[in-house]
């Protein structure tokens, strides 16, 4: 066919600098800039999720990992359409045109100003903002999954067979890009987050921060399309794991149509195979079976490891971002596994195998993969410890049936009233808080119906989001006043009336009042993340110069103080299991799998991942707990429990050589042809034998003929 004949042409030859074909370098490049485009548009996802579309943590959650899960999904199907279609460049190539469309509908569905009819910021059509981010989203999980098993592949393809060291090299260069691509998107794409942007309205700029990582997705696939004509291209061949799909179904089906006792038991159920397909296609299934077997509690590690993009970077929104000079975005705390990774990779190859090889220990793969799920689990009970530092810094709201109501004196002298019967004070510019309809303490004395009072302004109902800091004014002047803070006006205030909140960020924060007749002063304050202040302007307030003394802060919320370093912890003991377990799965995969079936356990082992997002929305889903401290101690227990499971499979599991496996079934098929030669040139001698004999009969009958008649 002409496939084979393709298939059968020597390798183009590439132009190579320093013996590496320049080929190559377009396929670096390319993977840099599409792992920057995925994990910088991943990094500040579910913060999109959550504060432009508005979701709940729950959903939020549940939306991530589905995504996640289906861009794990996908690579079987790049595979097959790859092996058994379009070939790996083309596939490439399709693929990443719907994966650049991906990223370009998720920025335009984060333009707030396309829907905001009324200039007020928020959008007015949310409907239209979902629907386009799930269908930018579909995009970005077909496009990404699919090009994930033919990228690696291909520019393996490029070298000849004699290049094995040269491959090797490219094979770390090209992780090494991966990783640099993540590192520097998770550290750039909060920051573009973080800027302001928008026609009518300053917002967080989520369009910058998917715009920027759809751009080095065009670049990608302008990168790629370049080297096109020094590329070694394949035809397909046919993917094996269809093959092997269809091998282990006739198996199954077969075994089914002779399940009577009457059918004599065979070894194994993929014997029931061999009347169709060979023993050795059969032999390398059973291979591969015996490794799935032991993947099957594998996904639970990957349900805790991908909450690092979602549950921890949603605690990190509760946290102190304050590091001195540097200030660190919650998302931003996701760059701390790439770097970990590049630091333990290889100390790990180096100093502590090593070390572990010297004291004598059998440190075996399958016993690597159970450590790393142990430290997963530990990372998830350290995540739980500084949950409930954190749940001790947050404020206690009242819950549905109760009502919380605060009084404020903002006059400058003690103030005198009855509550239920009981004669309360409060002091200058302090808070009495009730956090019940009936109850009330102040100075340990109950108090009731505590709704009686003559100004009524709803108070602060949640934390403020995203690190900002929730600001009020009450103006306690016989003259209405004009606040301002930077840019943004706080709005007009009538004479002893309250404000609406404001964000402000975190910083120096600087606010201009103003009153009718003209006069303005300056209030000064530095504000942390997540505080909330009510500023009390009083009757005697002076309007010279800097007034930040006269004015009274009075405290809502308190600030996150419970800085983000605390999470360090969690992610070195999740990213030392990751070191642990995922390059040392990939590797015992690799030595445990056959020659032409190591893509299969690379899907496989891809699947994993998947699932184990959908563990996560199960348990988010299903889970009723309301503290998340909780939840961390369900997930760290669960794979614990996992982790026992798979070191009792671990312990019964015998390693295998596939390579001798192989060699034997090679083998015996090479007796057996020969076996059937044998018998082939034993049945042809035994027809020439018995064609002389006919020939020699039938001259002795000529001959004898012959004699009669010479008589007669």
């Amino acid at each position: 066919s002409a496939d084979k004949e393709e298939h059968k042409k020597p390798k183009k030859k590439s132009p190579k600098v320093c013996g590496y074909p320049i080929s190559i370098f377009f396929i670096v490049i390319n993977e840099f800039c599409e792992r920057f485009s995925y994990y910088g548009m991943r990094a500040v996802l579910v913060l999109y999720f959550k504060y432009f579309l508005r979701w709940d943590d729950d959903f939020a959650t549940t939306i991530y990992h589905t995504f996640v899960a289906l861009c794990y999904l996908t690579p079987i199907l790049g595979a097959i359409i790859a092996d058994s279609w379009l070939g790996k460049f083309k596939t490439i190539v399709y693929l990443s045109i719907v994966y650049t469309l991906g990223q370009v509908v998720l920025a335009v569905s984060a333009i707030h100003d396309i829907t905001d009819t009324n200039k007020d910021g928020t959008p007015d059509n949310m409907t239209f903002h979902v629907a386009l981010s799930m269908v930018g989203l579909l995009l970005i999980a077909l496009g990404t999954g699919g090009i994930k098993p033919c990228v690696a592949a291909f520019g393996g393809d490029q070298f000849e067979d004699d290049q094995e060291k040269q491959r090797g090299t490219f094979f770390s260069i090209f992780y090494l890009s991966i990783n640099a691509g993540s590192l520097l998107s998770t550290i750039i794409t909060p920051i573009l987050r973080g800027q302001e942007c928008g026609i009518h309205t300053q917002q967080q700029c989520y369009p910058l921060a998917f715009g920027v990582p759809a751009a080095l997705m065009a670049v990608a696939l302008i990168v790629f399309i370049v080297g096109s004509g020094m590329y070694h291209k394949t035809a397909p061949q046919g993917n094996i794991m269809v093959k092997v799909t269809k091998c282990i179904g006739f198996a199954i089906k077969n075994r089914f149509r002779h399940r009577s006792s009457q059918y004599p038991k065979r070894e194994h159920w993929m014997d029931w195979a061999d009347e169709k397909y060979d023993k050795l296609l059969i032999a390398q299934v059973k291979m591969v079976l015996k490794v799935l077997f032991l993947y099957i509690p594998l996904p639970m590690f990957w349900a805790l490891f991908d909450q690092q993009g979602s549950r921890w970077t949603l605690q990190a929104t509760t946290m102190d971002g304050d590091f001195g000079a540097l200030t660190i975005q919650p998302d931003q705390m996701q760059t701390v596994n790439p770097i970990l990774i590049l630091i333990l990779v290889p100390i790990m190859d180096s100093l502590i195998y090593p070390l572990i090889s010297k004291c004598k220990l059998n440190f075996t793969p399958l016993r690597r993969i159970t450590v790393g799920m142990f430290f997963a689990a530990m990372a998830f009970v350290a995540a739980a410890v500084v949950q409930l530092q954190i749940d001790k810094t947050l404020p206690k709201f009242p819950s549905n049936s109760e009502m919380q109501v605060k009084f404020i004196n903002a006059f400058n002298r003690e103030v005198e009233f009855t509550a239920g019967g009981h004669g309360l004070s409060l002091k200058p510019f302090t808070v009495l808080y009730c956090t019940s309809l009936h109850v009330c303490r102040y100075k340990g004395r109950n108090c009731f119906k505590c709704l009686n009072f003559s100004l009524q302004f709803e108070d602060i109902t949640k934390k403020p989001e995203q690190g900002a800091n929730a600001i009020r004014f009450f103006n306690g002047l016989d003259t209405a006043l004009n606040v301002t803070v930077g840019d943004n006006e706080i709005g007009y205030i009538l004479p002893n009336n309250m404000s609406e909140y404001t964000s402000v960020k975190r910083g120096y924060a600087g606010y201009w009042i103003r009153n009718d007749a003209g006069l303005e002063c300056f209030v000064e304050q530095e504000l942390g993340f997540g505080s909330s202040y009510t500023l009390l302007i009083p009757p005697t307030l002076t309007f010279v110069g800097n007034c930040s003394e006269g004015v009274q802060k009075i405290l809502d919320i308190e600030p996150n103080t419970f800085s983000m370093a605390w999470q360090i912890p969690q992610y070195f003991l999740l990213t030392a299991g990751e070191v642990v377990f995922s390059v040392t799965g990939l590797e015992f995969s690799y030595s445990q799998a056959p020659s032409n079936m190591k893509a299969v356990l690379q899907a496989g082992w891809l699947l994993t991942v998947a699932f184990g997002n959908i563990i996560v929305l199960i348990v988010a889903e299903a889970a009723t707990l309301e503290d998340q401290w909780a939840e961390y101690i369900l997930f760290a227990a669960l794979l614990v429990l996992v982790c026992i499971i798979f070191a009792i499979m671990a312990y019964f599991y015998t390693y295998i050589d596939p390579a001798k496996i192989e060699a034997h079934f090679a083998n015996m098929e090479y007796g057996e042809k020969e076996r059937k030669k044998s018998l082939e040139m034993a049945k042809k001698a035994s027809f020439q034998h018995q064609d002389e004999d006919n020939k020699s009969s039938d001259s002795s009958s000529d001959e004898e003929e012959e004699s009669k008649q010479s008589k007669m």
